[in-house]
């Protein structure tokens, strides 16, 4: 009895119904990646990759995934940079034939950078959540970026009620026209000088940026810059002086989420790569169970 070959049903049947599709592919595919860093060796970590094409033929039964999961692997052995993930697109649609003209990737994965403390020598890890998209069309090439920044905000209205508090204690301890400043600065440093604090709470920045065709930036600099622009990110391992150090750069750095927000619109506006930008920053109040949040972009659709 002759055993026929192994049946290929996608590229021997025809569509039930004859119809394009614009993505068709695989979620979630585990994969290794190396991320270039400017100065540094690469950083290796592991990513959850998207991998997509266009179905162009509308009788064409589907795509063919595993191909697609094949080129995908190609990346475990390669920089994840521009030049290779253009190779990748192009061949994931080679990888079809002329069923499709069209390929996307989606890689998310954490990059860990070790952050000194502010004055100490401690330091720690932190690590940001990245993620790459990349598309191939009819245009060429082009790419987005997502990062997620955390920091810390301190309102400040509830510094400037804190602050009459604080005066209001002063006045009443001390009700003479002179104050001696011995006793003053005892009192200061005494639990009857822990009269209000302002609220502070753990924020964050969700920042999607365009870059079309343009070389990717540096993704480790590329955080620094955008905890430079908000000025108070949040810290890793400390000692008390890093601590009172932060406390002193949290009110040096009062601000509302419009503050933050508009620190945000200015940095991305000056970076000369970004085509298009989408951010949403959202502080999760302590004073509240809401939180407080700005969303904004360069260019409404």
């Amino acid at each position: 009895m002759l055993i026929k070959p192994l049946p290929d049903v996608t590229s021997d049947k025809h569509a039930e119904t004859a119809a394009t599709l614009q993505w068709v592919g695989m979620e979630d595919i585990a994969v290794p990646v190396a991320i270039p860093s400017k100065g540094n060796k690469p950083y290796s970590t592991s990513a959850k990759a998207g991998v997509y094409v266009n179905l162009a033929d509308p009788k064409a039964k589907g795509i063919h995934m595993s191909r697609l999961h094949l080129m995908l692997n190609n990346l475990a052995e390669l920089e994840c940079n521009k030049a290779n993930i253009d190779q990748l697109l192009d061949n994931m649609v080679a990888s079809q034939g002329a069923i499709s003209q069209q390929a996307k990737i989606k890689l998310a994965f954490d990059l860990m950078l070790n952050k000194p403390a502010l004055l100490s020598d401690e330091s720690g890890f932190q690590s940001y959540p990245i993620i790459i998209h990349a598309e191939k069309n009819n245009q060429g090439y082009s790419y987005e970026l997502e990062v997620t920044v955390a920091y810390s905000s301190t309102c400040p209205c509830s510094a400037s009620l804190a602050q009459q508090l604080y005066a209001k204690a002063v006045h009443k301890s001390f009700p003479g026209d002179t104050i001696d400043k011995a006793e003053l600065m005892d009192w200061i440093q005494s639990q009857a000088g822990a009269v209000a604090t302002p609220h502070s709470q753990r924020s964050y920045a969700y920042i999607r940026l365009a870059i079309g065709a343009n070389n990717w930036p540096d993704l480790r600099a590329l955080i620094v810059q955008l905890e430079a622009m908000i000025g108070t990110p949040v810290q890793t391992a400390v000692k008390r002086i890093d601590e009172q150090a932060f406390a002193k750069l949290n009110a040096e750095n009062l601000m509302f989420c419009e503050d933050a927000a508009r620190r945000i619109k200015f940095g991305l506006e000056a970076l000369d790569y970004v085509q298009d930008y989408w951010f949403k920053v959202e502080h999760q109040e302590s004073l509240h169970a809401h939180n407080a949040v700005v969303i904004d972009q360069k260019f409404t659709a």
